[in-house]
């Protein structure tokens, strides 16, 4: 999906607010064109002796329709946007949801697309229908000059070109601009977000000015591209302010000499000058293009994460089965080279490896939280990409060494029956110490990191489904909670693939898969690899 594309999709997400945004915004363009006539009619009137009242009420008539118009234009046109940035943002939400761990990009950098960049898009609607309508005036103002004195037209047209010439230099450096922008916006963000993160590390190594340093290094990259927008547009309305009053002038000065040898009326004289003044109002078509650009370097900002494709789900089910795993001869992202594995039914499989060796990858791998280069993944010998979503989701359960809480309450950010649950975690007793116990806000709860880790293994425990990933979630737990918590596991029925960094939890697996080199170098009981001096390597020994 280009950025162009995709901003001609968000037109109709203005709905029935871009009906009434095109309504309105014709009305106020009908009334401008039809104003210097009726004030041309009123005034030869005047001039001509008549005391009628009909011309001077529909002249009346018609700036109130205009003021009409122009409230409502204000409100069709905020409604319009706001309803497009709403649409916009549920999309690209969930498509990045949907993208999962493959968006692909760090946190700041979606978040500014998916704040900043679908405001900006949601221009489309209100600046596409506006720029048509704001070049009806101008279009019928020149209609109206060759209708009223073909030679007032003559001269305004000498002066088009250079209005022409105006408005598709500013659409053209305006882009260019605003896109720029909004790169360095989003690297800020990035970097904000990853400070944010990090912020305890960075008051321990106070690093707070090293650090501020880096997050607004983009700044004044930023204020030189506002800067140049600023430039643009002030540049533009200076060429139009010069231009346009010595257009008026030229057609003035003509209508002028008509009147004088006759051939032009005092009101078409005055509308000569007002059809002029019409004609050459391009300030109403330069903001809806600058309107315009922007929305286009926001589409270009959000198109390729939409272009991504989320991972596609087959219609399967699975079978009745004691959740048997299987990796065949997978190879993901230049770090698991042909790794063949099997995860028995039931039993429990420790992964172990030196840091970086792909263990976290594998874990993703067992519940397609990523796909393989190479290989395949079964579960009950059904490749897992031929499952349903909503099947895939419900077999296989994780924990991980930072969890996310989501809900409302810890019991439902743990899920199932929360109590059981928390109790297999060891985490009973310190949800009862909080404020409100399991229904205490997550976000309102002060967990130490030991703490977060038994929620996220309550989550797990809880969840109902055959298979269970534990990647490194037991890390941050003393040995006694750790030692607890592992046998729970060990008595649990389901199959459990652990990414193991301690001994312990290495010992009480029925297996462990050993990676080393991007593949399995061995798979037996803990007991049969400890006398191999490398294997007790990995666990520092």
């Amino acid at each position: 999906m280009t950025a162009s594309r995709l901003v001609i999709r968000t037109v109709r997400y203005g709905g029935v607010w871009a009906s009434l945004l095109a309504v309105t915004s014709l009305l106020q363009a009908g009334a401008a064109l039809v104003l210097p006539a009726v004030l041309s009619r009123a005034v030869d009137g005047v001039l001509g002796g008549s005391t009628s009242l009909t011309w001077p009420l529909v002249y009346a008539g018609l700036v109130a329709i205009s003021m009409t118009g122009d409230a409502l234009t204000e409100l069709s046109t905020g409604a319009g946007t706001a309803a497009a940035t709403a649409r916009l943002r549920h999309l690209f939400t969930r498509h990045v949801l949907g993208l999962g761990p493959s968006a692909g990009l760090p946190p700041g950098d979606l978040t500014s697309r998916a704040v900043t960049a679908t405001a900006d898009t949601a221009y489309a609607p209100s600046a596409a229908i506006l720029a048509a309508t704001a070049v009806v005036p101008p279009l019928g103002g020149v209609i109206a000059l060759v209708l009223l004195d073909p030679w007032l037209a003559l001269t305004f047209a000498l002066g088009l070109p250079a209005i022409v010439a105006l408005l598709r230099s500013f659409v053209r450096d305006t882009s260019a601009v605003v896109g720029r922008y909004l790169e360095a916006q989003s690297r800020i963000a990035t970097r904000l977000v990853e400070t944010l993160a990090g912020s305890r590390t960075v008051a321990a190594a106070g690093a707070a000015e090293r650090e501020t340093e880096r997050v607004l290094a983009p700044l004044p990259e930023l204020s030189a591209q506002g800067h140049a927008t600023w430039r643009i547009q002030a540049t533009t309305a200076g060429r139009s302010t010069l231009a346009v009053p010595f257009l008026q002038l030229a057609v003035l000065a003509v209508a002028g000499y008509e009147l004088a040898h006759g051939r032009l009326t005092a009101g078409g004289l005055l509308a000569g000058a007002q059809y002029a003044g019409l004609g050459s109002d391009i300030g109403p078509v330069i903001a809806q293009l600058g309107r315009l650009a922007r929305a286009r370097a926001g589409a270009a900002r959000l198109a390729p994460v939409l272009d991504r494709p989320a991972p596609a789900y087959g219609p399967g089910s699975l079978p009745g089965g004691p959740g048997r795993l299987e990796f065949r001869g997978v190879s993901a992202a230049s770090v698991l080279d042909g790794v063949n594995l099997v995860v028995p039914g039931g039993g429990a499989v420790a992964v172990v490896g030196r840091s970086g060796g792909g263990k976290s990858l594998l874990a993703a791998l067992a519940g397609r939280l990523a796909d393989p280069d190479d290989g395949e993944v079964l579960l009950d010998g059904v490749p897992l990409p031929s499952l349903k979503h909503a099947e895939l989701r419900e077999a296989v359960g994780y924990a991980f060494a930072r969890p996310a809480l989501f809900g409302d309450t810890i019991a439902e950010a743990i899920g199932g029956d929360a109590e059981t649950a928390a109790r297999a975690a060891c985490a009973d007793a310190f949800i009862r110490r909080l404020p409100l116990g399991y229904r205490t806000p997550p976000s309102e709860a002060p967990l130490s990191g030991g703490e977060l880790q038994r929620l996220g293994l309550a989550r797990a425990f809880a969840h109902p489904g055959r298979v269970l990933v534990l990647d490194d979630a037991t890390s941050s737990l003393d040995t006694v909670t750790e030692t607890q918590v592992g046998d729970v596991l060990t008595r649990d029925g389901r199959t459990r693939l652990i990414i193991a960094h301690r001994v312990g939890t290495a010992a009480r697996a029925d297996l462990v898969a050993w990676l080393d080199g991007g593949t399995v170098r061995a798979c037996a009981p803990h007991r049969e690899l400890w006398s191999d001096p490398e294997y007790r390597e990995v666990f520092g020994e």
